[in-house]
Order: C-alpha cells, then sequence, then structure tokens
C-alpha cells in the first residue's frame, strides 16, 4: 500500500514547470548574450543543462513510480545552485532570471516545510551577497538593484513558506484520509473474502437450505462494512416462492408482521428484477408497491432487489434495505449477484435432498402400508381358513372313529375350503406382481384381476368394459393405473356394502380415462379426507400419488347412500 502518491504528484507538477523554468532561462541567457555581442556564459550555460539532465532523470523515475527519497532532495539543490548561478552573474533585478531564484524558495516550502524553506531563501540571498562582495559589483546603482533582489528573495520566502506550510499540511492529510480509506477498504475486502470463504464452506458442507438463506444475508451485510454503522441498520430479508407467492424464508431487522407477509402478484421493484434478472436499486422503498408492505423497510431511503435465479427458473429475491443513501455501489451490487448465483446453487441441491427425502420417507410408508394391509389381508382370509382347517380335520378324524359315512362328506368340505384358501393366496401373489401386467398389458391384467375376485368372492358382482389401450400409454403409466383401479376396487369391496361394482376404461384421442363405480353406502369424501392424516391406511394418499406420476388428476365423488365414484385423467402423448 502507497502512502506517498500525493507527494509524487507535487513533484510532477514541479518536474512540468521547471522544464518550463530552464527553457525560459535558456532562452533569456541567449538573448542578452546576443544583445551584450558576446558569447554565450559557460558557467550559466552549463548550471542549465546540468540542470535539464537531473529533471529528466527526476521525470523517468516518476514515470516507472521509482522515485527514490534522495531525488527531491537532490531536485532542491540544484535547483538552488542554478538559482544561485543565475542571479549572481544576472546584470539586475529587472531580468526575468530573478523569477528563477523564487523557484527553489517556493519548492523547498511546499514539498519540505517552513524550515527548508528559511535554509533554501538564506542559502540563495546569503551566496548571491556573497559574489556580488566577490566581485566588487555593490557600488552606486548596483547596490540599490541587490538590495531590490534581496526584498524579493525575502518577500517570496516569507509568502512561500506560510502558504507551503498550509499546503504541506492539506497533503498530509490528504495522505492520511487516503491512507485510511485505503486500509478501510483492505479490512472490508478481507472480511469479505472470510465471510465468502465461511459461506462457500456453509454451501459445501449443508444441504440445510435455512443456512444457505442465513450466508445470503450475512455475506450481503459484510459488504457495507466499510459504511460503519449502515450495516449495523441494514434491514434484509430472502423471499421465496411457493403455492402461496413469495413468502419470507429468512430475514433481518423485520418484524413479526413483515415475517408473515405474503406477495401473490409481485408488480414494482420486486417484479422489475425478476424479468430482468438483474439487480434492481429502488430509491423510495415506501412508494413501491412491493417494498411498501414491509413495514420495516419504511425507514430505508434506498433498497437492493437481487434475484434468485438459475437458467430460466426463479426461486425468489434478496432484498436489501439501507437508511443512508447511495450505499449500493457497483462493486456492492456485484458481490450480491455472486453470492446470489451461489447460494441458488446450493439451495438447488438442498431442495433436491429435501425431495428425496420427502420420497424416501413416503416410499418407506407406503411399504409400511403395503405390510400392514398383506397381513391384514392374510389375517382375515387365507390364516382365517387354515385355522378352519385344521379345526375341521380334528372333527374329521373324530367322525372317522364314530360315524364314517359322515367323514366323507367333511372331507369334501375340508377340499373346497383348501381350494379356495389356495384361490385367495393366488390372489393375493396376483395383486402384490400381476406378470400378466408386464407381459400382455393393463387390460389383460384387468381382466384376469376381475376373474380372480369373481373366483374368491361371490359377493359382490364386477362388471369390467374396457377397450383397445394403445402404445401411447406407457408400462409405467399402466402400472400406476392398474393399482389406482385395483386399490379403488379393494375400498369398495371392504367398506361400501356393494353389491355391483363396475370398472370403465376408455380411450379417445387425448386422453385415457379409467373409473371405478359403485352402489354402495357412500360417504362424505370432505369429512373423511380432513381426518385422513389420522388414520392407519394411505390408500387415497397412494392413490394421489401414482395419479401425479402420470400427470393424472385423479377425483372421488360419493354421498351417503349413493356410491362411490372414483375417476382418473390422464392426459396421452
Amino acid at each position: 500500500m502507497r502512502t506517498i502518491k500525493p507527494l509524487y504528484q507535487i513533484d510532477g507538477r514541479l518536474a512540468n514547470l521547471r522544464w518550463f523554468l530552464l527553457i525560459t532561462a535558456g532562452t533569456v541567457i541567449a538573448l542578452q548574450a546576443q544583445a551584450t555581442g558576446s558569447g554565450l556564459p559557460p558557467l550559466q550555460l552549463a548550471a542549465v543543462i546540468v540542470a535539464c539532465v537531473c529533471n529528466l532523470l527526476i521525470v523517468l523515475s516518476l514515470a516507472v513510480d521509482m522515485s527514490p527519497r534522495p531525488v527531491p532532495l537532490i531536485a532542491l539543490a540544484v535547483d538552488t545552485m542554478l538559482a544561485i548561478i543565475l542571479i549572481s552573474f544576472d546584470p539586475g533585478m529587472t531580468s526575468p532570471l530573478i523569477f528563477y531564484a523564487i523557484f527553489p524558495i517556493i519548492t523547498s516550502a511546499l514539498r519540505f516545510g517552513w524550515l527548508f524553506n528559511v535554509v533554501t531563501a538564506g542559502a540563495i540571498m546569503g551566496a548571491y551577497v556573497a559574489l556580488k562582495m566577490i566581485s566588487r559589483d555593490l557600488a552606486g546603482e548596483q547596490v540599490l538593484q541587490a538590495l531590490g533582489t534581496l526584498l524579493i528573495l525575502g518577500v517570496a520566502a516569507t509568502v512561500s513558506g506560510t502558504i507551503g506550510g498550509r499546503v504541506k499540511d492539506l497533503v498530509l492529510q490528504a495522505m492520511r484520509t487516503e491512507a485510511e480509506g485505503e486500509l478501510r477498504q483492505l479490512r472490508t475486502r478481507r472480511e469479505q473474502a472470510r465471510a465468502i470463504f465461511e459461506m462457500a464452506s456453509t454451501l459445501s458442507a449443508t444441504l440445510s437450505y435455512e443456512r444457505i438463506l442465513e450466508a445470503v444475508l450475512d455475506v450481503g451485510a459484510m459488504g457495507l462494512r466499510e459504511f460503519g454503522s449502515v450495516a449495523q441498520r441494514l434491514v434484509s430479508m430472502i423471499m421465496l416462492f411457493t403455492e402461496d407467492g413469495l413468502v419470507v424464508s429468512a430475514s433481518r431487522r423485520l418484524t413479526a408482521r413483515d415475517e408473515a407477509a405474503r406477495l401473490a402478484a409481485p408488480s414494482g421493484t420486486i417484479a422489475q428484477a425478476l424479468q430482468s434478472a438483474e439487480p434492481i436499486i429502488c430509491q423510495d422503498p415506501k412508494g413501491d408497491p412491493d417494498l411498501a408492505t414491509f413495514v420495516a423497510l419504511h425507514r430505508c431511503v434506498t433498497a437492493v432487489v437481487v434475484p434468485l435465479r438459475a437458467g430460466f427458473e426463479s426461486y425468489g429475491v434478496a432484498v436489501f434495505g439501507s437508511p443512508e443513501p447511495n450505499v449500493f455501489t457497483p462493486d456492492h451490487l456485484e458481490l450480491l449477484t455472486v453470492v446470489a448465483s451461489q447460494a441458488i446453487i446450493a439451495l438447488q441441491n438442498a431442495q433436491l435432498y429435501q425431495k428425496l427425502q420427502e420420497e424416501k420417507n413416503r416410499i418407506v410408508d407406503i411399504e409400511e402400508d403395503a405390510r400392514k394391509k398383506l397381513a391384514r389381508d392374510l389375517h382375515d382370509g387365507p390364516t382365517q381358513n387354515v385355522a378352519a382347517i385344521a379345526m375341521r380335520l380334528n372333527y374329521t378324524r373324530t367322525l372317522l372313529k364314530r360315524s364314517p359315512a359322515r367323514a366323507e362328506e367333511e372331507i369334501e368340505k375340508i377340499e373346497d375350503l383348501a381350494r379356495r384358501t389356495t384361490k385367495e393366496i393366488r390372489y393375493m401373489l396376483f395383486t402384490l406382481r400381476p406378470l400378466v401386467l408386464e407381459t400382455q398389458g393393463l387390460v389383460p391384467a384387468l381382466e384376469q384381476y376381475v376373474q380372480k375376485l369373481r373366483e374368491t368372492d361371490d359377493s359382490v358382482e364386477i362388471i369390467l368394459e374396457a377397450g383397445r389401450i394403445t402404445d401411447r400409454v406407457s408400462k409405467d403409466a399402466q402400472g400406476a393405473i392398474f393399482y389406482i383401479v385395483e386399490e379403488a376396487v379393494g375400498n369398495a369391496r371392504k367398506h361400501a356394502q356393494a353389491h355391483h361394482i363396475w370398472i370403465n376404461l376408455h380411450e379417445d384421442s387425448s386422453q385415457l380415462t379409467a373409473e371405478v363405480r359403485d352402489d354402495g353406502i357412500g360417504f362424505e369424501v370432505q369429512a373423511v379426507q380432513k381426518s385422513y392424516d389420522q388414520r392407519g391406511s394411505l390408500g387415497m394418499v397412494n392413490m394421489t400419488e401414482r395419479a401425479a406420476l402420470v400427470k393424472g388428476a385423479l377425483s372421488v365423488a360419493s354421498a351417503p347412500g349413493e356410491g362411490t365414484h372414483v375417476t382418473l385423467v390422464m392426459p396421452l402423448k
């Protein structure tokens, strides 16, 4: 970090002025020599040439920004010697060369202070008097000219010393201010780098989107540390899109009312930022239709809205409000843009991870529900039948001893019960994995499913109406439709007390419709769905989720005494 830049600027100005004076001095010497008819004075000419060479070296050192500390002192010494030579052999104070003697006096005052100013002026005046006395050129009118020259040099020394001291104080103040500014900027950059590093570590180490949002707000405030107390009063928040619109997901210095606010349809600065995909600065948050919703932003005079966007998808916005104007510089906006870009990637990963966890939990619930259903079916069907077979066998053994004629009839009943148990087990195995669905398709699977139901349960009549299903319905979609139909039929058999169940499947040019209808007792759909989370079964949830997997819509229509009508509508390719 350089702290002498203002002094370099003074040295550059003096070097440029020195060129002008040297050219003027050389011109005056040449004109005086021509006027008197004498040749060029060698000492004065040599002094001017030496001064030109020194000034050239000074200019080169300043140009490469490598000026050593002794250079200004050497330049002052050369200027002083040149001034003594020029005025000592000058005809009088009316010559333009007298002004060159003033140059080192002014230079010493501006560059080094009043002490050097006094020393330089005294050296020039003393040398001038000494040379005049040695040359014995102090008689008559020459005395008056010498006194006039000394008076001019004395006045120049006094004035330049006074002004030079003030100028040097201003230069030193500018140096201190610049050094403090650079130090503050260096500290700010260091804090920003540390905050960005910490945020990057957070983003790479966590899959919690709450911590990611908190890190974005911290880095956003860190970028304003150079403004002092402004960062302590910064109002900030991150709003993400949900089904209800934009909602506050993380915030700093918002009121409880603000944190509960929602923007259903942004129309102000937030809408502009989302449309342009660039940060937008608002100079009047209280007058903005979006930002005015938040009471905490009413005390802010400026705010910036940074969109959280990945590709063509908008996730939300980050809003920062300041009570001071003109605090959001281009550098700060660039920092916020970079932070938002990095954060949105981590936010995507966190959301994907969260969805993966939810899907994992859903699969676990489905498997648990399937195990419970299998246990219920085994307990209510085959298990009871096997227990009945065991009891009848024991009874048959007794009949063989007491009444052999009746034993044959009982054996026939046991055989019939065993066959029905076998059919029930095969039906259960079929519903667990219908191989015909994989090999022949949806319609043959439904036909076989209905046939097995008729064999195992004759208390309800099932009517299937299904046309041909084209290849526009994928295998996965056919599997989802089968399980939805199977779940709807199972509910009707177990709960509806129906006498008839109709399964209808048809396809048109744009969609496939699957319907399961019964003439059972019906139920209140809203009442059942309202308390569904308290029940042990997930049948309705599974049906809805399977419909969503094939981008279909599932509807359930029912009323007490009017039966139930389940409809699945799925768009076709």
